[in-house]
């Protein structure tokens, strides 16, 4: 028999998303958009896909979240994998409250129903340096 080689550590490390910094920290519920780099042949353009975020799964680096839109009486749902390189930015846009990791329930809800309350915690807080809304009314 041949002598076996040493054995080399090869476990593989997880590689890191190429856009982790440009995608902020997201939550279930939140009302995000995310700009989508579409080639049309020789043409490239960026398009805007918004919904609310109803799940997120996995992690690094084969994590990945789905945004559930509705439009024109129909919804539609879309993966989109951190590590794309689709991805040109997401926004969030405001975060709802819930409870829940997975929000498949908003599927057989419409309208009004489907509508998820702010989470007032996620607000943003006004700097030191601007006046609060508040007292510029006065």
């Amino acid at each position: 028999m041949a002598k076996k080689e040493a054995h080399k550590d090869t476990k593989a490390t997880p590689l890191a998303p190429r856009h982790a910094a440009e995608i902020p920290p997201l939550k279930p519920g939140d009302n995000v958009a995310v700009h989508v780099r579409i080639v049309e042949g020789e043409k490239e353009r960026v398009q805007v896909f918004q919904g609310t975020i109803i799940q997120i799964r996995g992690a690094t680096p084969n994590r990945s979240f789905t945004v559930r839109k509705v439009s024109r009486g129909y919804g539609i749902e879309r993966i989109f994998p951190y590590a794309s390189p689709a991805i040109a930015k997401v926004e969030v846009k405001r975060h709802g409250k819930v409870r829940r990791a997975k929000l498949y329930y908003l599927r057989g809800k419409s309208g009004r129903e489907a509508m998820l309350k702010e989470d007032k915690e996620h607000k943003e807080q006004p700097s030191e340096g601007q006046p609060r809304p508040e007292a510029v009314a006065e």
